[in-house]
């Protein structure tokens, strides 16, 4: 019985691993060996961070909703109470958005909050020290 090598099918799979890993630094982007390796810890890392990447984005947002109400006078998380009270339903992101865009349409938001947060009682709003 003859030896079968399949050597066309190996070639490209060769190549194909190569190319993906083309920019690796070192053996990594030029010996099959270590490119294979390099191939599956990388699909491992953009797996990971494509999760990572949605907290990473909302992080984001905070921060800039935190710097934009500031100059308003108020912390984050006292606005987003007032947003709550005041039933705005805007996501964190559309927010982020108009603090930067938009900034006469935020400070509209904030002052609703504000309204909202003036007109709950008094034991709802906490008093910083």
């Amino acid at each position: 019985m003859p030896r079968v090598t399949n050597a066309v099918y190996t070639k490209a799979r060769r190549k194909r691993t190569l190319r993906k890993t083309k920019g690796f630094f070192g053996f990594k982007s030029k010996l099959y060996k270590h490119a294979k390796d390099a191939l599956a810890r990388s699909g491992q890392y953009a797996y990971a961070h494509r999760k990572r990447k949605k907290g990473d984005f909302r992080s984001l947002w905070i921060v800039r909703i935190n710097a934009a109400v500031r100059t308003e006078g108020l912390t984050y998380s006292t606005f987003m109470g007032g947003v709550k009270a005041a039933k705005i339903e805007l996501d964190r992101k559309a927010m982020s958005e108009l603090a930067i865009h938009d900034p006469a349409a935020f400070s509209l938001i904030v002052t609703k909050a504000k309204e909202a947060l003036a007109a709950l009682p008094k034991k709802a709003v906490a008093k910083k020290k």
